[in-house]
């Protein structure tokens, strides 16, 4: 049985992520880009009573971004946001450890890639290999031929 403080604490903490998400999103916005974030405000609050209107408030988030172009770390902070909040509202007021480390290290990575200007003229030309090296590793314990009891 859940306490009333539980209850409360599973509505306001997706929720707080939810505002915070649109807040990063909609930083120096204006005209249709604000019209855009009020709908996304919109669905965050819908979203405490029926789950689904989250989805469509992140997309919303989304669209804002791009009507809006803030700068490369609110959006990260609104991406991050985004995960948490959807974690949150979907997994019913919990995250698992592992989905905070990943979304956090995936936040922290893009905005190390966003704040070092590295220019290196030959990364388009080895994207494709890291990505064909990264695909087969994770297919490797699926192959037929590699067996794992040796």
């Amino acid at each position: 049985m859940t306490t009333p403080a539980a209850r409360a604490a599973k509505l306001l903490l997706p929720s707080a992520f939810g505002v915070l998400m649109v807040a990063a999103a909609a930083h120096r916005a204006d005209g249709t880009a604000l019209v855009v974030a009020a709908a996304a405000l919109s669905g965050v609050a819908i979203a405490a009573w029926w789950r689904p209107a989250a989805t469509v408030a992140v997309l919303l988030t989304v669209g804002t971004l791009l009507l809006a172009a803030p700068s490369p770390m609110y959006t990260a902070l609104a991406g991050l946001a985004a995960a948490a909040y959807l974690v949150l509202r979907h997994g019913e007021g919990r995250a698992a450890a592992a989905t905070v480390v990943g979304a956090v290290g995936f936040g922290v990575a893009a905005a190390v890639a966003v704040l070092l200007p590295v220019e290196l003229p030959w990364l388009p030309l080895a994207a494709p290999l890291v990505l064909l090296a990264g695909y087969l590793l994770a297919v490797r314990p699926y192959v037929g031929g590699v067996r794992s009891d040796r």
